[in-house]
């Protein structure tokens, strides 16, 4: 295949790439199933990058001119004739940071910066053994619709395992949901209306900047310091505005890794009773705790704090399982709205979930979990030193470690890790207006697999070369 690339024209070289792959399949009148040259093998033939490969080839898929079969690679889709090529969406850069981890024939690259762990990490006997317990019980789990508010043993095991954490939910002040995304797609519809005002941190989770630009609300960024939310910045803010709530990671915040510092919790909680602002706890990373933790929802005494969790980062991503606990007036409201939009939640999964909980299974796991990550952080912040890179901090649980090697930008290390088969998500993804940053999300998980190692030493010392 050669593909006559321009290096002169305007026209930037990934759009070539992506007409030239269309007008080929046309003119070699390839049949649906028919395979595409490999990422790697298509970036040497036409001396371009691997990532210029792929964002041409996720063109495509998004497209309709080839789809992605699951670890072998990109073929020949089968295109409908009513489906006009200009009609059909196109995967543009406002996406590709923030969702490229979740596209499918990445499979041979590893995801250094993605929000899982590793599928061998799981607790995947336990789960086995939870579901065929569920499955050879009640037959109501199998087929029957979830209660509004979630099944109630769940929520009895979800009061327990809050009462743990000084947290204190009577069940009827718990809701499950469908993880913690669909929690905050439920309140943001509920509380906000377009044209609110909210406060979010920044950097932060992208999907929430998403989400509230969905529903047309103005964001206010606070930046996040080691202690949390900065609270001088904080301070003007609401001296200038009004905000309705303030979304926050009390506890290993994505994606710095920084957790809160008592002082700052405390005058979090003052300043949301002198401006009558509601806070939204995101603790999705709760049962990664170690040790002591500041949490908003343990402090407050005034019900101003919505507390969020989930069981999608430690247990599994497919079951969607998530809670929240609010004042029963605002509860009321959620469970309306859950059962409107979505007929409520999964009974089988809440059961599952329940049965892990009541059996200790779930509580075994997460401190495999814990003492695991703990020695690939420790082993990790070391090597980073070691490589050149700077750390934002050095998180003392969770997951995530932000990072960067000073003077490089992203452009240049992403060229570099895909060499290494390595997959970054960029900085930009999780500053609140997509803006450029030399700061990386790294997933401690993955930063023992010898393509991570390569990388990070090569990216770091080859600074000083």
């Amino acid at each position: 295949m050669h593909l006559p690339l321009d290096r002169h024209s305007p026209t930037p070289l990934v759009k070539q790439l992506t007409d030239h792959l269309q007008a080929w399949i046309e003119q070699q009148r390839l049949r649906p199933g028919a395979r595409l040259p490999s990422i790697r093998a298509l970036a040497r033939d036409q001396a371009v990058s691997a990532s210029c490969v792929i964002e041409a080839y996720d063109r495509l898929v998004a497209s309709g001119w080839l789809e992605a079969r699951h670890g072998t690679g990109f073929f020949v889709a089968e295109r409908k004739s009513a489906m006009a090529a200009d009609d059909a969406p196109v995967w543009d850069e406002s996406g590709n940071g923030s969702w490229r981890q979740f596209r499918e024939g990445h499979d041979q690259l590893l995801k250094l910066g993605c929000g899982w762990l590793p599928s061998a990490w799981r607790a995947d006997a336990e789960l086995a053994q939870a579901i065929r317990q569920v499955s050879r019980g009640n037959p109501q789990d199998l087929f029957d619709y979830c209660p509004p508010l979630g099944l109630a043993s769940l929520r009895l095991q979800l009061h327990k395992r809050l009462a743990r954490l000084d947290i204190a939910a009577a069940p009827e002040r718990i809701l499950t949901t469908q993880g913690a995304s669909h929690g905050l797609d439920l309140l943001v519809r509920t509380l906000l209306r377009p044209g609110d005002t909210v406060l979010v941190e920044n950097p932060g989770y992208y999907n929430l900047y998403n989400l509230l630009r969905q529903h047309q609300v103005r964001m206010l960024p606070v930046p996040r310091t080691v202690a949390g939310p900065d609270i001088d910045v904080l301070e003007r803010l609401l001296a200038q505005h009004r905000p309705r709530c303030l979304f926050v990671n009390s506890l290993y915040q994505n994606p710095t890794g920084t957790s809160l510092a008592p002082k700052v919790a405390y005058r979090l909680l003052e300043l949301a009773r002198e401006h009558d602002l509601r806070i939204v706890e995101d603790d999705i990373y709760a049962d990664f705790q170690d040790g002591p933790a500041t949490r908003l929802a343990t402090l407050d005494s005034e019900q101003r704090v919505i507390y969020m969790a989930s069981f999608s980062k430690t247990l599994s991503s497919s079951l969607r399982v998530g809670y929240l606990v609010a004042d029963p007036p605002l509860l009321a409201q959620l469970a309306e709205l859950k059962m409107v939009s979505g007929i409520g939640t999964s009974r089988f999964a809440e059961q599952v979930v329940g049965q892990m909980l009541a059996s200790g299974s779930y509580r075994k796991s997460t401190q495999r979990l814990r003492g695991r990550l703990a020695q690939h952080m420790a082993k990790l912040l070391g090597q980073l030193e070691q490589y050149g890179w700077q750390v934002f901090c050095e998180p003392y649980g969770g997951m995530f470690v932000w990072a960067r090697v000073p003077g490089r930008d992203f452009a240049s290390l992403e060229q570099l890790a895909l060499q290494h088969d390595v997959l970054l998500t960029p900085g930009s993804a999780f500053d609140f207006e997509g803006a450029a940053s030399e700061w990386l999300r790294i997933n401690v998980a993955y930063g023992q697999d010898s393509r991570a190692q390569a990388f990070l030493q090569h990216a770091g010392t080859g600074l000083k070369s």
